[in-house]
């Protein structure tokens, strides 16, 4: 979970793994799977950072990276 908050100052957390896209129109739009949307203070960056370091905590990044470094080939010297 990341915390945002929303216009009227109240603090949310939103599950970071449920984020479909982050829109700034000027104000910050979060646009969830389901179809949810909400409007926050955060810029559209400081929330993808909070997501990345929610997805580093829980060892997403360091999953995909090794799955994807497996797939690429091996450089021969």
């Amino acid at each position: 979970m990341i915390q945002v908050t929303r216009l009227n100052g109240e603090t949310l957390y939103v599950n970071a793994v449920l984020i479909e896209s982050i829109e700034e129109k000027p104000d910050t739009l979060i646009t969830l799977t389901n179809g949810k949307k909400m409007i926050v203070r955060e810029r559209a960056l400081e929330i993808a950072d909070r997501i990345t370091r929610y997805m580093q905590g829980i060892g997403s990044i360091r999953l995909a990276v090794k799955a994807q470094s497996a797939e690429e080939p091996e450089e021969f010297s």
